[in-house]
């Protein structure tokens, strides 16, 4: 079987090498020409654990192809997906011109029956939108070539991506035909041969799919969030309550972990879309809107707490940040914290210094000079007078805090995460402050 996936970002790059990983043929399509050239080279434009090696596998197998061309492959395949970018619009809607481009695109050079996917995530009513730009190309040109449409929304994780995608919970697919729907059952079934699990439903409903379970997910971050602001006011701890809800069948423990917000290509996005949408039909998602305004009032508590700590004066401070992309195992640090954060640092007069395992040159890129990026945990801290830990990533764990506490000025470290223990770091000698845990009164503010 053969396929395109047009887009080789970070969902189009992951979909097209597990379906190569699995026999499949498949062409990679994007107009970056260089982005092209290096993936020929063994250039992986993003990081995501396993998949280099991946990818340089099945390209030297000749299962995985890299062109600019889409023209030069759209008649050899029987399933397309579109996997390029949908920004968010000033408004919070998604931005579809490259999805409906590379519809056109398709309709003027299919010359054969072609199912053309959407993989992108996009509100509902893309799919028609995709169909009726192909119709109006195949129009222009005065011919009749058959096509379906269909949606197939990503539920795939930063940092864990191919175990998702080679090991699905479930597939969800919108189809409107019998043909559509035996194509993907066939593309799909070497994934799921234990647990044959694709979830077939109408278009728009596989559209609304993907967005509904991204709010839910980060409904459930904001909630907890909330929950762990008011424990710290009222002497609870969030981390016991997390423990005594999560036991509850009903709701289950994942996603209940306090923090300092969630970021990434995906939640924000997705919120506002999801909220942008029913704008549009007049109804207003109460829910989801009090979802980001936590979110965004969260990603400011560490500097909240620190602003107590010091009494409003932090000119001149140097404040050490552990951790900048938006979670573990990515270099992505889009709507990440990190980014509210340093900000706010560097308003308020503060010299920042940050360390990341992997998204330093994408730190650089997006930060410059702004921000002293070193080169590990203990570079970070030196001469610091507060240190804050913004990401969870394993190597945090477990520092020589007696290292730690002779490098700071000030011995005072604000955990986003909840990685660590507060008796452990206090008998060291640190003050230490967590999200949802108040923690015993003493000298200091927090």
């Amino acid at each position: 079987m053969k396929i395109a996936i047009v887009g080789t970002g970070y969902v189009g790059l992951v979909t097209g090498t597990c379906f190569a990983e699995m026999g499949t043929e498949v062409f990679c399509v994007d107009v970056d020409t260089r982005k092209i050239e290096n993936l020929k080279k063994g250039i992986i434009p993003i990081y995501e654990p396993g998949l280099e090696e991946m990818v340089n596998r099945n390209f030297h197998a000749e299962r995985l192809r890299f062109t600019t061309e889409l023209k030069d492959c759209v008649n050899e395949v029987e399933v397309l997906f579109t996997a390029v970018g949908t920004p968010p619009d000033e408004d919070g809607s998604a931005d579809l011109r490259y999805v409906l481009e590379v519809a056109r695109e398709i309709g003027r050079n299919i010359n054969k029956y072609v199912l053309v996917v959407t993989k992108s995530t996009v509100p509902v009513g893309t799919a028609l939108l995709v169909k009726q730009a192909i119709q109006e190309e195949l129009d222009k040109r005065g011919v009749d070539v058959e096509f379906d449409i269909a949606s197939n929304p990503e539920f795939l994780k930063e940092g864990a991506a191919i175990k998702d995608f080679m090991s699905p919970d479930r597939v969800v697919v919108g189809v409107e035909s019998d043909r559509a729907k035996e194509l993907m059952t066939r593309l799909y079934r070497p994934f799921l041969l234990n647990n044959f699990r694709v979830i077939f439903m109408d278009v728009p409903s596989a559209e609304m799919t993907k967005y509904a379970a991204n709010a839910m997910l980060a409904t459930r971050i904001s909630f907890m969030n909330d929950m762990a602001n008011l424990c710290e006011l009222v002497g609870a701890d969030v981390n016991m309550v997390r423990k005594g809800i999560g036991s509850d069948n009903r709701i289950g423990g994942r996603f209940l972990y306090p923090g300092c917000g969630y970021g990434g290509s995906c939640f924000p996005k997705d919120v506002k879309a999801l909220i942008r949408t029913a704008k549009e039909y007049d109804y207003p998602m109460r829910i989801l809107q009090a979802v980001e305004d936590v979110n965004d009032r969260q990603k400011t508590v560490l500097f909240r707490k620190l602003n107590d700590f010091y009494g409003g004066e932090l000119k001149g401070k140097c404040i050490a940040l552990w951790g900048l992309s938006f979670k573990p195992e990515t270099d992505d640090i889009r709507e990440a914290p990190s980014l509210v954060l340093i900000d706010l640092l560097l308003k308020a007069g503060c010299r920042v210094k940050a360390y990341d395992p992997v998204s330093i040159d994408e730190a650089r890129r997006r930060l410059g000079d702004a921000v002293e990026l070193c080169k590990d945990i203990y570079e970070t801290v030196l001469d610091s007078d507060a240190l804050l830990v913004v990401t969870e990533w394993k190597e945090f764990r477990l520092p020589s805090w007696d290292t730690i506490k002779k490098l700071m000025l000030t011995p005072l470290i604000l955990d986003g995460r909840n990685i660590y223990d507060i008796e452990e770091l206090e008998q060291k000698g640190f003050t230490y402050s967590c999200i949802g845990r108040k923690i015993a009164e003493k000298e200091h503010p927090l």
